[in-house]
């Protein structure tokens, strides 16, 4: 089929993430809608409902038969860092896209994460003499996993991991930080201010013809006889329509942290941790893609992050990683518990075995001082000042203020510094602050600081099979044409654990990886 050129139409460019105004900020989802983007706005794309082909006797054209029908190329599903990529990336490549968010706001997740993406041979690394590259990231990756990621996916991040870098870079991302995280042999994790970049990036989407429209859920995919999925039906405010995709369906509906139902199927222990995440991370896209045999992957490794305090809302992402800079965790008992250089996924797991679900951060000034002010996961100061931290000039009376036993937090930091001092005999088995680096300093110089946190569901990190172009595969490795799925949604990637920034990291380099597939079945005249 000869797909006709067409002339760009420009939708009205509004921002509609704010900027920071504060601190804390980098860490605040702030995405608001403006007028061109009001939930229950009716679409542009045209309005065909009498145009179904009467010979497709499939249900599903039955049930659309009726409802109003819009015609795009590619149809995203989800605004966060993944569904903005693609959709941006297309609308860049000339093709006709609408961009759909469930909710009220754009950004998903994304928008309250902490703003680290993973690259390797970046300009910041090598202005900072960070040894890091594509081999040793790729190691990285596979020992985080457990080797149970697919290498197919790991293979295609690395080779496309810098092409992503500098187009990001040219949607505004300034890289302010660069940090040493979970899962992480070498700096890797670039820090950004997320909510900027995701206004970015939607403000580049509309200059090139996209559409976004606000409150609009999928309810189902559309595919004819065990054919291509060629659409989505969509509620907004009760009434239902049909969503045409010529080249295909992009699901960046995000995971499933918001979804009782699906943890309790998956990983019931973890409903003990603290909710968190998109507020429309209910599954949607998943259990669209199960009812036409989509596969899943990693649905067993799903865990809660260490590092947040007990009173965490959504305000903004408040999640300290001290252990990684030299302090241990503890529980109420004044005891450790798990090797606290291991990725955060793993101590997330671990400390809902706890009493209270709870574990202490325990460092003390040698600590404090590492602080690295409005950085996520190592801004010690914000915590401070948000009341969070105990402190104390010796380990007994902060013992007494934090509620934690006092002989044992004593003996156990005793033990812990005399096994720094012999470099052996660590009772949980540590050797380095974080994946296999950093020198471990003992815990000796006052004031001493406590900070109570639990485990937070912020992502599932599982989910879609799906191959290197981003097409999802059913369960007997067959692609679903038409249907491709990114981000959280997926599974595969992680395996048994996560490296910081490749959440982020992984969205933008599928996004894009799915809206050239999809432009590229369009020119050569494969679309459905």
């Amino acid at each position: 089929m000869r797909r006709r050129r067409r002339s760009p139409t420009r939708w009205p460019s509004s921002p509609v993430i704010s900027p920071p105004t504060s601190p804390a900020s980098a860490w605040t989802s702030t995405a608001a809608s403006s007028p061109a983007e009001t939930p229950g706005r009716a679409p542009t794309g045209r309005d065909r409902t009498d145009a179904t082909e009467p010979n497709d006797k499939t249900p599903e054209r039955y049930s659309t038969m009726t409802m109003p029908q819009y015609d795009y190329d590619v149809v995203v599903l989800g605004s966060g860092i993944a569904g903005q990529s693609a959709a941006t990336s297309a609308a860049q490549a000339g093709l006709k896209v609408a961009l759909l968010e469930k909710t009220a706001k754009l950004g998903g997740s994304s928008a309250m994460s902490g703003g680290f993406f993973a690259f390797s041979g970046t300009d910041e690394q090598a202005a900072q003499g960070v040894q890091d590259s594509a081999e040793l990231f790729l190691q990285d990756l596979l020992s985080t996993g457990g080797g149970v990621n697919s290498r197919a996916l790991l293979d295609t991040y690395l080779e496309r991991q810098d092409e992503t870098y500098h187009w990001l870079k040219d949607q505004g991302a300034k890289f302010r930080a660069l940090e040493i995280s979970s899962g992480q042999s070498a700096p890797r994790s670039h820090n950004t201010v997320i909510t900027e970049l995701l206004a970015n990036l939607h403000r580049t989407f509309t200059e090139n013809g996209g559409e976004t429209l606000l409150g609009h859920r999928a309810v189902r995919l559309v595919r004819g006889n065990d054919g291509p999925v060629t659409g989505v039906v969509v509620d907004s405010d009760g009434t239902e329509s049909l969503f045409n995709a010529r080249a295909g369906v992009v699901l960046a509906t995000g995971g499933f942290s918001r979804s009782t139902d699906l943890l309790r199927t998956f990983a019931p222990e973890q409903l003990a941790a603290i909710p968190y995440g998109g507020p429309g991370n209910t599954g949607d896209g998943l259990k669209m893609a199960w009812k036409l045999g989509a596969g899943v992957a990693d649905m067993s490794y799903i865990t809660a992050t260490y590092g947040s305090h007990p009173e965490t809302g959504e305000e903004f992402h408040e999640l300290l990683t001290a252990y990684y800079m030299g302090a241990i965790i503890v529980n109420k008992d004044g005891r450790r518990f798990v090797d606290e250089s291991k990725s955060y996924k793993t101590l997330g797991r671990e400390v809902l075995k706890q009493p209270e679900g709870l574990g202490f951060e325990i460092f003390d000034a040698k600590v404090r001082a590492k602080s690295h002010p409005g950085i996520p996961l190592n801004d010690i100061g914000m915590i401070e000042d948000l009341g969070h931290l105990f402190k104390a000039d010796t380990l007994k009376e902060l013992a007494e203020a934090a509620g934690i036993d006092s002989a044992a937090l004593t003996a156990t930091v005793a033990r812990y510094n005399a096994s720094v001092a012999s470099h052996e005999g660590d009772e949980v088995g540590r050797t380095n602050l974080c994946n296999g680096v950093g020198e471990l300093l003992p815990l000796d110089q006052g004031p001493f600081y406590a900070y109570p946190a639990k485990s937070l569901m912020t992502t599932t990190y599982c989910g879609l099979t799906i191959n290197p172009n981003a097409e999802v595969v059913d369960v007997d490795g067959d692609v679903i044409s038409g249907l491709y799925a990114i981000g959280e949604l997926t599974g595969g990637f992680h395996g048994a654990a996560y490296m910081t920034g490749t959440s982020l990291g992984k969205g933008a380099v599928f996004g894009r990886i799915a809206a050239e597939h999809a432009a590229a079945k369009l020119a050569s005249g494969v679309a459905q």
